[in-house]
């Protein structure tokens, strides 16, 4: 199996890597923009761009595109994150040249025609309305605008009713033509796949894409504060939440904060999973997750129980979390962590769709391809000392606190679970 990268003459990177036991290859488009480079006032543009991308070119219209992928037994799809959009597709060896085609087009000629905007803007709007019906959506977006009060990162990926509801076919021509630049895009491609083959196509399909950066692209810097929040509407189940800040995804700490969530909340033997479920019987799944972006990052601990568990779950966490600051893991506890940690990284690369986007994020997100040793070397760098320094090191911040689902309880669940951590903070 072999990794190539070439850059085209415009800045677009092609990187690809051969897995020749396959069938398949999957590819596809990551353009470094996400939705925290919505402007305020169409918060939800980059979700929505992404959304009229199969809506018809000058070219096809939406059921030609459907029929297109789908007469090579493909599968199209499309996915918008804080930093990144990404365009791909999965399909037999050899039908390569069709899928980057249909992606060429509808990356480069959609029509955002105004009828297909009205129709898919209800189709949003309706989506916005499904999330706000679940909990366990509701408490992550309630604790992001806690985290990032007032700005981008506060801000959620599928915009609001109001926001989404003013975006224009001009406002999305705008936003494509300044921000979906070759400078940062890649195209990416896994599986069974000839290099040379995809960019001499790269060149043919995108060779016309400008260069430049695009104006504001980068985004407003983020700015973590903190703090408490809550929904007073009831659920069956009360979703709890604790944020902290952590270390961006290049800045030093990054891999201890990926073992540290592991150990955490990662899995069956993890702290949380045992003491919250298997000893006390508080709630059905906990777990713990860590982010990383380009200038900041969050690691969380979310779990649901019933509302009147509430302040005991919370009570528990908190616990949990702060022995861990004073105490500091075990080596047992992080040798297993770190082994978990390192098996998803390995598992990841025998997916050729997994494959394709690890390698289109690292090209965004670093500059440049990191080889698996030099992953699994910073994994096994990290020690106990650096797990317990940098928990320690995060509680004594502000913490964000979400709760959901206690109805008019749930403020006051939020209040009290925060001021546990303030004795670290004093």
């Amino acid at each position: 199996m072999t990794t190539n990268l070439s850059t085209l003459a415009n800045g677009l990177r092609v990187v690809t890597h051969d897995m020749p036991h396959l069938e398949t290859v999957s590819l596809g488009a990551w353009v470094g923009v996400g939705a925290r480079h919505d402007p305020a006032r169409e918060n939800g543009i980059a979700h929505f761009l992404e959304h009229m991308a199969f809506k018809g070119t000058s070219r096809r219209s939406a059921q030609d595109i459907a029929e297109e992928i789908e007469s090579v037994g493909g599968d199209l799809n499309a996915a918008t994150s804080l930093e990144t959009t990404a365009y791909y597709a999965r399909v037999l060896k050899g039908d390569e040249s069709t899928a980057l085609e249909i992606l060429a087009d509808i990356l480069q000629n959609s029509r955002f025609d105004e009828e297909e905007l009205r129709r898919e803007r209800d189709v949003i709007l309706q989506e916005i309305a499904a999330s706000r019906d679940c909990p366990d959506e509701v408490v992550y977006d309630l604790a992001q605008e806690a985290a990032y009060p007032g700005q981008p990162l506060g801000r959620t990926i599928l915009g609001t009713p109001e926001t989404v509801t003013g975006i224009t076919s001009e406002g999305l021509r705008t936003y494509l033509d300044s921000r979906y630049t070759s400078s940062r895009m890649v195209l990416s491609a896994a599986g069974r796949v000839d290099h040379n083959a995809v960019v001499r196509l790269a060149e043919d399909l995108f060779g016309g894409l400008s260069f430049a950066d695009g104006a504001g692209a980068d985004g407003e810097r983020a700015c973590y504060c903190g703090g408490v929040t809550a929904s007073a509407r009831p659920y069956e189940q009360c979703h709890v939440l604790f944020g902290f800040e952590s270390p961006a995804y290049g800045r030093p700490g990054y891999f201890a904060s990926q073992v540290l969530s592991g150990l955490l909340g990662g899995g069956m033997s993890s702290r949380l999973f045992q003491e919250a479920r298997e000893k006390r019987g508080l709630c059905y799944s906990v777990y713990s997750s860590v982010w990383g972006l380009s200038d900041t990052g969050v690691m969380t601990v979310h779990a649901a129980t019933g509302p009147e568990l509430a302040d005991e779950l919370l009570g528990v966490l908190s616990d949990e979390i702060r022995r861990l600051a004073e105490d500091g893991p075990t080596c047992s506890e992080v040798m297993r962590a770190k082994a978990q940690l390192k098996a998803g990284l390995m598992m990841g690369l025998e997916s050729s769709a997994a494959r394709a986007e690890q390698m289109a994020r690292q090209l965004i997100c670093h500059g440049r391809l990191i080889d698996k040793s030099e992953l699994v070397a910073k994994v096994d760098a990290v020690t106990a000392e650096d797990v317990r320094e940098l928990i320690a090191g995060m509680i004594l911040g502000v913490p964000t606190v979400a709760v959901v689902g206690a109805g008019a309880r749930s403020q006051d669940h939020a209040q009290r679970a925060s001021k546990s951590f303030r004795p670290a903070a004093a």
